[in-house]
């Protein structure tokens, strides 16, 4: 089976946040009811809302009466973070049983892709130690947060492209006290859509499950041998 054309890759537009939630659970459930469905990457835009993962402290969201946006709390790790137009969100799902079962493994794949699509743009991204995400600098540029059903991934990355980053100022993005958050618009000094970023997340994003594919190919090859 070509592998490469089972990651069927959608691009959403603007969708609701509870109704990117249901697609994903309804996929997962698919998946794993039946292993051979295709791996999917959505792409897509939020409507503004806030999210916080599987955590008993809540702090992340401040005063989350007072916050502007709902608040969903949802199976993924992490602590709160925004979505809103103007941010790429993808959500990669895949059966993570012939990429390794290696969550850590997983999210540097993720972390890469990223990378990748801000040099084509011309901005040096890099990662930070003992931190999750993307990074310019010391600002962050992309979240990462990510949910596993019997070894089914789902939730994934969220890129600021374009679009106001003030709601940010509302929580303590991702938990981390002082931390700026900027776009790419913003560090490549032009405006972006994220229709055109998505184009090379997509490509990028499919790279590295590849790649995670053949290194675990290569590993099983080798204890077989």
């Amino acid at each position: 089976m070509n592998r490469e054309a089972t990651l069927k890759i959608r691009w959403l537009g603007r969708v609701p946040y509870e109704h990117a939630l249901a697609m994903q659970e309804e996929i997962v459930a698919r998946k794993i009811e039946f292993p051979e469905t295709p791996d999917e990457l959505l792409l897509l835009e939020h409507d503004p809302v806030y999210t916080i993962g599987r955590t008993p402290d809540q702090s992340s969201l401040g005063s989350s009466e007072n916050l502007p946006h709902t608040v969903v709390r949802i199976n993924r790790g992490g602590q709160a973070t925004y979505h809103g137009p103007g941010q790429l969100i993808g959500y990669p799902v895949l059966n993570l049983r012939p990429l390794g079962q290696d969550l850590h493994r997983y999210l540097r794949a993720l972390e890469s892709a990223l990378i990748a699509t801000l040099h084509e743009f011309g901005v040096a991204g890099l990662r930070r130690e003992g931190l999750t995400g993307v990074w310019v600098e010391a600002r962050k540029i992309a979240s990462i947060g990510v949910g596993v059903r019997k070894w089914t991934s789902m939730h994934g990355f969220a890129l600021n492209v374009c679009g106001d980053l003030t709601p940010f100022n509302h929580i303590t993005p991702c938990g981390i006290q002082g931390v700026e958050m900027t776009s790419l618009s913003r560090e490549a000094g032009r405006n972006l859509s994220v229709e055109e970023v998505a184009d090379i997340a997509a490509r990028y994003v499919r790279e590295e499950m590849e790649h995670l594919r053949a290194e675990t190919c290569r590993v099983t090859s080798e204890m077989v041998g």
